[in-house]
């Protein structure tokens, strides 16, 4: 098919359900050209110059509120961050009204996290200037997803036709969700495994596989995405114990031994080593985690680029 150009300009990012191929690949390639930014010994750039970024974080993030800060500085934008431990929301301020504050300020971007799913959606309705979710709840986590595709793309070249295994904690994981939707619209063959209690309901109908046997899903995987057990949103009586956990669905080196020998394993972070992931495997040489760090800062100053600036000039295949 011929080229046709996509624009993101003045777009909210508030999930990749529904986002279409032509628009993950559009960012995609301008991570590409990010990337190069990082690792330059100036890294500053005067492309956002002017823009002023509003990091707002309900929930505590040290990855992706900080790479969400240095995409912005590297790109010449002005950003601040705020914290609910250390603003009005402590004495009762409303979610709307923190909003319209910052609105009021004249800010050109707010990125929000909230543990509230739909929280992005109805801060998209509110405000004025671009909405870019940092992670709603158990909802989505559209720029994790990204980063993930990303570095898949770094090491295998493609995604179409890959099986990519996502294990553990699907229940609760924005992160499981953002990469469904990516990776199928990338044509993906995508898996998960987990403790049934820890398997989310919707998952058959959005058209993957539901393995309750680590070992069946992982088996010939060209990725294995090894999620970390969100014990600060769950219930007791998930699964039995830690240890229990480790022995039925932990990744270890043996259990790597079932997926393809070049497999690629990556983890969202932080990491509960010796539970969901073991330490030879979370550093050991399939282990693209420390990467992933990278090439999160680099979609995430692509995502601002493209929302703030445009991106008309840029053609992707459609």
């Amino acid at each position: 098919m011929g080229k046709s150009p996509v624009s993101l300009k003045n777009k909210d990012i508030l999930q990749l359900q529904g986002m279409s191929e032509a628009q993950l690949r559009l960012i995609l390639d301008t991570a590409k050209e990010m990337k190069g930014i990082i690792d330059r010994d100036i890294k500053k750039v005067p492309t956002l110059r002017g823009k002023s970024i509003i990091n707002l974080f309900y929930e505590p993030s040290t990855r992706t509120r900080t790479s969400f800060e240095l995409a912005g500085k590297y790109l010449g934008a002005d950003v601040v961050n705020i914290t609910t431990s250390a603003s009005s929301v402590v004495k009762g301020e409303s979610l709307r009204d923190t909003l319209l504050t910052v609105e009021a300020m004249g800010v050109d971007a707010v990125v929000m996290r909230h543990e509230v799913e739909g929280s992005a959606h109805f801060a998209a309705q509110v405000l004025k200037p671009v909405l870019i979710n940092a992670g709603d709840g158990a909802h989505e986590h559209p720029t994790q997803g990204l980063l993930d595709m990303f570095t898949i793309l770094q090491y295998k070249q493609k995604i179409e036709g890959l099986k990519v295994v996502i294990v553990g904690d699907i229940l609760h994981s924005r992160v499981a969700r953002s990469d469904i939707w990516g990776m199928k619209t990338l044509g993906a063959d995508v898996h998960v495994a987990g403790p049934v209690p820890l398997l989310a309901r919707e998952m058959e109908v959005m058209g993957i596989t539901v393995h309750s046997s680590v070992e069946e899903a992982i088996r010939d995987a060209d990725v294995i995405n090894v999620l970390r057990i969100q014990k600060e949103r769950q219930g007791k009586g998930l699964f039995p114990s830690s240890r229990e956990y480790a022995r039925l669905f932990g990744i270890n080196a043996k259990r790597l031994q079932l997926a393809k020998p070049d497999a690629l394993i990556l983890h969202p972070g932080p990491m509960n080593r010796g539970l969901e992931i073991a330490p030879d495997v979370a550093y050991g040489e399939q282990s693209a985690i420390q990467e992933q760090v990278k090439n999160g800062l680099a979609i995430r100053m692509a995502i601002l680029y493209l929302v703030l600036m445009g991106g008309e000039e840029i053609e992707v295949t459609a």
